[in-house]
């Protein structure tokens, strides 16, 4: 494999860790579009509530559910970015150790 392969996840791990560490602070732009119309619904429902001077504790369970949801697919997601990096990376040393015993020492 090419060390272009793994600059490509490398990036890609990076940018997963940017994500998780947004989420994890209560930012929406990591979310995908099924978890931030989810999030959107569950916060105006809140927000109704309260208006109306009721609680708001299924959409605050929601919003938290949902943020959770969201760290775990991409705490899932990043692991997968390693091991497929950890992958690449023993193919090349195996490929190195062979054209390496194939010589002629």
């Amino acid at each position: 494999m090419s060390s272009a392969d793994l600059r490509r996840l490398d990036r890609e791990i990076r940018h997963t860790t940017k994500k998780l560490e947004a989420v994890r602070r209560g930012e929406l732009w990591p979310l995908n579009g099924r978890e931030r119309r989810t999030m959107t619904r569950a916060l105006a429902g809140g927000a109704y509530r309260v208006a109306r001077g009721r609680s708001a504790g299924r959409a605050e369970q929601q919003i938290e559910s949902t943020g959770s949801a969201a760290e775990m697919r991409l705490t899932a997601e990043l692991s997968a970015l390693h091991g497929e990096r950890q992958r690449i990376v023993t193919e090349a040393a195996r490929a190195k150790a062979a054209k390496k015993s194939s010589g002629w020492w």
